[in-house]
């Protein structure tokens, strides 16, 4: 019974500290993208009103990487400052942001619970099925991931800045997911699903490296889909890459690769990066 007891408080407190860290996660996009949409200060704004003055021509004056211009060779820069705002962002958090972050904490919890039952239960194991949502959840993932790059070619043969932007915006967007779903999976260190019936324990040092807590898939899908349909302000777009990023999420958790809560948090993960990476630094007006 003490046995019993010592485990149950082991495995809380250790759900405990994945909550945390959960939480700070889930809010890397709340503050970053509301200060790209602040307005501008009352200084500013005085500033702003001043006929400008003649300016030395010997001396650039220091750029910071959120006036920087979306083009590859300050890609880097732009990467490193936004690792640096995703990862400091809950020190930002404000009160109104527990509106949206309590439910969403409130439904991953409910997810991760029911995660073993529905994985058990639920998804198929017909290995026919499972093999073929995960081929399907890899050309999906394999299109998306694409979509930048053809963006970009196309921008650079047209001529046509917007695309351009899009194309090295989504490349970067995916680039702050995959980051940040790696570091996720080297914290939780969670069980496959095809690992001890499915119980998908976390903070397990086997699943090393390629363990299940968030879903990659689902972290690149929704960076990518987030940021194009972010840049392009159409229904059409934003159905298509929606639609795409849910279909490699769902597909995940038929193929068996993933629990529901895996892709859950790889999609927030997602949406949020992306969606901050193209508010942050876009610089042509939103189609």
């Amino acid at each position: 019974m003490q046995e019993h007891s010592f485990f149950l408080r082991q495995r809380l407190s250790r759900l405990l500290a994945a909550g945390a860290l959960l939480l700070a996660v889930l809010a890397l996009g709340s503050c970053s993208v509301a200060a790209a949409q602040a307005p501008p200060s009352s200084s500013q704004v005085a500033l702003n009103s001043l006929p400008d003055a003649p300016q030395p021509q010997s001396v650039d004056p220091p750029r910071s990487p959120q006036s920087e211009d979306v083009a590859v060779r300050n890609s880097p820069r732009i990467f490193l400052h936004d690792e640096a705002a995703i990862w400091t962002s809950p020190v930002r958090l404000r009160t109104r942001d527990l509106e949206w972050l309590v439910p969403l904490t409130l439904v991953t919890g409910a997810a991760i619970a029911t995660d073993h039952r529905t994985l058990l239960k639920v998804v198929s194991h017909n290995a026919g099925f499972n093999n073929a949502n995960i081929n399907t959840s890899n050309v999906l993932i394999g299109g998306l991931i694409a979509t930048p790059v053809v963006l970009f070619a196309a921008g650079q043969i047209r001529q046509d800045g917007h695309a351009r932007e899009a194309g090295i915006l989504g490349g970067e967007a995916m680039a702050d997911g995959l980051v940040v779903q790696q570091v996720l999976k080297l914290a939780f260190w969670r069980e496959r699903p095809g690992v001890d019936s499915s119980r998908g324990r976390f903070f397990q040092s086997s699943a090393g490296i390629d363990s299940s807590f968030p879903s990659a898939h689902s972290t690149l899908a929704w960076s990518a889909a987030s940021a194009i349909a972010t840049e392009y302000n159409s229904p059409w777009v934003q159905v298509a890459a929606y639609s795409g990023a849910t279909a490699v999420s769902l597909t995940r958790v038929l193929g068996q690769e993933h629990f529901p809560s895996d892709v859950l948090v790889g999609a927030t993960a997602g949406w949020l990066i992306g969606h901050y990476v193209v508010k942050k630094h876009h610089k042509i007006r939103l189609k």
